[in-house]
């Protein structure tokens, strides 16, 4: 199912409550195992030195996050890396509590540290400033980037627009034996950004189009959002424990995503440049 590009929206004044509601931590293929809530994803990748968090969520739900991955057998202090996909407080806000708890490093692009280290979002947008907890940069991830830990490797991919340092990522899974790409795709909605005359980030519809271009070119065998609704994460996790293998595997996914998301921008710019003219 593919969700309206509004669905994925910044923290807001009053956060939806599924943002914070519980889920049983579950694993998905592989090595890689939900550990966010209903409406907010965090990932945990397991690895024979360690565990790997891939976003965090509200800052309320810092200690449900921690219980989560302590239900899966990994002790806070075995998360060895930290990375986010993009600096908005719904996905980062409790990342500077994990970090604190954790002693883990965290990875991010260039174009998000100002945000991340200042705690808060960056770029004009209809929604104001969603502050956080400022997390500290350990090490600045480039384009194409491999991160290591144990047996896992992740790649980096910038696609920015969303937010500046837009970072999706990417890893070979073994599914039962099978290798599946899985592919952790950072936000490609407008979700309330100016597309037109935004002072705080020029560039942000053309960094828009070229990471609309680049992930057209991309294969995923299983996408995984950092909005679980966007993925149909929960849903498929139900259809696969009522006895349907192959639940996550869907590769025609990202490009009806980029599709359907591309198209949505163009929209939201031409009617943003109507605006501006009138």
């Amino acid at each position: 199912m593919i969700i309206a590009a509004t669905a994925a929206l910044p923290a807001l004044a009053q956060d939806p409550p599924e943002w914070s509601e519980p889920v049983k931590p579950f694993r998905i293929a592989g090595n890689v195992h939900y550990v966010g809530t209903k409406g907010l994803a965090a990932y945990l990748i397991t690895t024979r030195d360690g565990a790997i968090l891939l976003d965090a969520t509200l800052a309320q739900n810092a200690s449900q996050i921690e219980r989560n991955i302590e239900s899966l057998g990994v002790p806070l202090r075995e998360v060895k890396l930290l990375l986010s996909d993009h600096a908005h407080a719904d996905h980062v806000g409790a990342m500077a509590q994990l970090k604190r708890d954790t002693g883990a490093r965290f990875l991010a692009s260039e174009g998000d540290r100002w945000a991340l280290e200042n705690g808060r979002n960056q770029g004009d947008n209809n929604y104001g400033v969603m502050p956080f907890d400022p997390i500290t940069v350990d090490e600045i991830i480039q384009d194409g980037q491999t991160v290591r830990l144990g047996e896992v490797e992740l790649t980096a991919h910038l696609t920015p627009g969303h937010t500046r340092g837009c970072t999706s990522w990417s890893m070979t899974v073994d599914d039962h034996g099978t290798p599946r790409q899985v592919l952790f795709l950072c936000s490609i909605t407008v979700a309330g950004n100016t597309l037109v005359d935004n002072k705080a980030y020029p560039g942000i519809a053309k960094d828009y189009r070229a990471t609309f271009a680049k992930l057209a070119v991309m294969r995923a065998d299983i996408v995984l959002t950092s909005h679980p609704e966007m993925s149909d994460v929960l849903e498929r996790a139900a259809r696969r424990d009522a006895g349907e293998a192959d639940a996550f595997i869907e590769p025609t996914l990202l490009p009806a995503l980029v599709k359907d998301f591309s198209a949505a921008f163009e929209k939201a710019l031409k009617e943003q440049e109507a605006a501006k003219r009138r």
